[in-house]
């Protein structure tokens, strides 16, 4: 999972296991708490220091994340 702060919100995008291919699915969300949300939901790795670099990735308005996505959750995003 990508994110981006624009004028809108935060701009998420998320790509393929190759980390080239984007997947068409696109949120817009307006509160950077539901970034971490979507990051916890989404399995992400959320011990201490990941937690750190999400944080500061998020307070300079851009970063990303890998995600640990069930096979259903996937398959929403698809």
């Amino acid at each position: 999972m990508k994110y981006l702060r624009v004028a809108e919100g935060w701009q998420i995008s998320f790509l393929e296991a190759d980390c080239k291919t984007p997947l068409k699915r696109k949120l817009c969300f307006g509160s950077p708490d539901k970034i971490m949300e979507l990051a916890r939901k989404g399995g992400a790795d959320l011990t201490s220091a990941s937690r750190c670099d999400l944080e500061n990735g998020i307070s300079i308005g851009k970063g990303g994340v890998w995600l640990n996505l069930t096979a259903v959750q996937y398959g929403t995003l698809r």
